[in-house]
């Protein structure tokens, strides 16, 4: 199952960075050729000097908040993690190499691997909501899974992974045809539909979870209804398993707004072309792109999925009982308190 769900996020990543390899070559080409043909041979190749302070304090923030998920992962697992301890950790790369493009801002290497870490590392992040939605509603038993979920537990997973990679092939496509100077028009339309399918398919998962949620609280209240404060279970550093999942329930939610965010972003940004106000602002990539990831997830330092989650997945597979976790966990809290 876990091998599995890696083959899928992988196959994610490579459809990503196919889109790069095809064109990023040519990257401004791929937003509009004719702005390329006749800018200035002297313009920095992102098209304005990027400030160093900004990347400073990003890759500080990345950085910190990427140490802790590493220290939750060590400390409390599980696997499925990796996804957002390693996107934390490219994401900081990306962010620490626009220093490097400010001080070579005429270097289409530097500016190529900069831009593929900013542009794959939001993939993991996604990919991380992915994974803990099927655990999440598992870990309550699978008659609420069963009952609550509109699409199957395990199918969830698959289906919006490999949404993720048919839309960044959607995006390949667009940006070789726009390498052509016939087709550059059509490419960019291509590589638009591409962008906006992301974001739909993203909108359609926030939809299923808060759905879930609803159908939980309709259907099964004695489910629903367990207590704990947020700030007795949240922390950097705290292992201990809790019985409130829905306080998980209530950050994915979170989590999915600063990501639609900068989804919404990446469009605005990339229909305005190589010239438009927003590609040659980096405050804007800041302020819609970098900062609403940071904070949706910086979230998960002080509620750390697993221990939400506790259980094995062999043990969510063949559980029967719907609150057997429930109760697994007010037992844990009570012994722990």
């Amino acid at each position: 199952m876990f091998c599995k769900q890696v083959s899928l996020v992988l196959a994610m990543f490579y459809g990503a960075a196919l889109v790069v390899a095809s064109s990023e070559g040519s990257n401004l080409n791929s937003r509009n050729i004719s702005d390329i043909e006749t800018r200035d041979s002297t313009r920095p190749i992102a098209g304005f000097i990027m400030k160093v302070w900004p990347a400073v304090i990003g890759a500080a923030l990345y950085g910190i908040s990427g140490l802790l998920h590493w220290i939750h992962f060590f400390r409390v697992g599980q696997r499925y993690m990796l996804t957002l301890t390693i996107g934390m950790s490219l994401m900081t790369i990306g962010l620490a190499l626009r220093i490097a493009v400010s001080h070579s801002p005429y270097s289409l290497t530097l500016y190529i691997v900069e831009d593929l870490l900013v542009l794959l590392s939001p993939c993991a992040f996604l990919a991380t909501d992915y994974l803990l939605l099927s655990r999440l509603a598992n870990s309550l038993g699978c008659d609420i899974a069963d009952d609550c979920l509109l699409i199957p537990s395990r199918r969830i997973t698959k289906i919006f992974v490999w949404s993720d990679v048919i839309t960044f092939w959607v995006q390949a496509s667009g940006g070789g045809m726009s390498t052509s100077e016939s087709l550059s028009s059509a490419g960019t339309t291509v590589a638009m539909v591409g962008l906006v399918l992301q974001l739909v398919s993203f909108a359609l998962f926030t939809c299923l979870l808060i759905s879930f949620g609803f159908r939980v609280r309709t259907k099964y209240p004695d489910a629903w209804d367990v207590q704990s404060s947020v700030l007795s279970v949240a922390g950097p550093f705290k292992t201990s398993t809790t019985s409130n999942w829905k306080i998980l329930y209530y950050t994915m939610c979170l989590t999915c707004t600063g990501i639609l965010t900068r989804s919404a972003f990446r469009i605005a940004e990339f229909a305005g072309g190589y010239n438009g106000y927003l590609a040659i602002h980096e405050g804007y990539f800041f302020l819609l792109d970098t900062l609403p990831l940071w904070i949706a997830m910086t979230l998960y330092c002080f509620i750390w999925p697993s221990r939400f989650i506790n259980q094995d997945e062999k043990n969510i597979e063949v559980r029967g009982s719907p609150f057997s976790l429930v109760e697994s966990n007010r037992n844990n809290d009570n012994y722990t308190s």
